[in-house]
């Protein structure tokens, strides 16, 4: 079994609490359930987000969807002049037998343009997406 990396990343409008872990629970969501990475077979994820984002640690997006054990880090992105603003980035490594090529990786809202070459998912019903986490949430918050 070989650990794998899977990327991902997404922006908000403003920096605010809700924003950020409803933004981040969006792309992990679809990063583990595209994948289906399992929090037992998961390394480790780490999180960053651009400068001007700081009204919460989006790891704690993760924890709210039952990733209770997985050892998470928070971390600043470089500030690279010209770069996208109010970016929130994911890279989870996980033990899988799946090959480079099977792996999804999500770009959503207007991180589409770091990478338009992985920009390739079906269209995303958010609707059903937050009535999944919904239901996560519930299961982990008992």
């Amino acid at each position: 079994m070989l650990v794998r990396g899977v990327r991902g990343a997404t922006t908000v409008e403003n920096n605010t609490r809700d924003e950020i872990l409803t933004a981040t629970r969006q792309l992990f969501a679809l990063m583990i359930r595209l994948n289906g990475i399992e929090p037992e077979m998961a390394a480790s994820a780490m999180f960053s987000v651009t400068t001007d984002l700081n009204a919460e640690f989006p790891a704690l997006a993760a924890r709210q969807l039952g990733w209770l054990e997985v050892p998470l880090l928070c971390t600043y992105e470089i500030d690279v002049t010209g770069s996208l603003k109010k970016c929130i980035r994911i890279l989870i490594n996980w033990n899988t037998e799946k090959s480079q090529h099977d792996i999804k990786h999500v770009y959503i809202k207007d991180a589409v343009r770091l990478r338009p070459d992985l920009c390739k998912l079906p269209p995303v019903d958010f609707g059903e997406l937050e009535m999944w986490i919904g239901e996560q949430m519930k299961q982990y918050q008992k």
